[in-house]
């Protein structure tokens, strides 16, 4: 898995981070200040990725968490059937079936071009540019 780890300090709102065993985006992020002898408190409230389930912790300033490294590539669509898609990778040439997303049914056409991001080997579509 591509993963680094980072300081919760040093994380921002709209950067990425695990919670409970999945990749999900900072919504917000409070900084409640230390006491006389304790340490900075982050309330963090995040957003999965793949399903959009709202997720929500708290941590010291000097955790360390999991920030998943999520790849962002830009495929080019070789048949549309159904809910599914067939893409190829325009720098690999790999070619793969995906599902449509909800919000893009109806968008993807044939010999356009989709912007999909490799989310810890889970591959999701993120973006349709129209086609030539």
């Amino acid at each position: 898995m591509n993963i680094v780890h980072k300081d919760v300090g040093s994380l921002k709102k709209g950067s990425y981070m695990m919670m409970d065993g999945r990749a999900c985006q900072i919504v917000s992020m409070e900084r409640s200040a230390p006491g006389k002898h304790g340490h900075a408190k982050y309330r963090i409230m995040g957003v999965d990725l793949l399903t959009g389930t709202k997720k929500q912790a708290v941590y010291t300033g000097h955790d360390k968490v999991k920030v998943p490294i999520i790849e962002k590539k830009s495929a080019q669509v070789l048949s549309v059937s159904g809910n599914k898609v067939q893409i190829m990778d325009m720098e690999s040439y790999e070619t793969f079936e995906l599902d449509i997303p909800d919000e893009f049914k109806g968008k993807i056409e044939e010999n356009g071009e989709v912007t999909y991001w490799n989310i810890l080997g889970e591959k999701v579509i993120k973006q349709v540019k129209s086609a030539e």
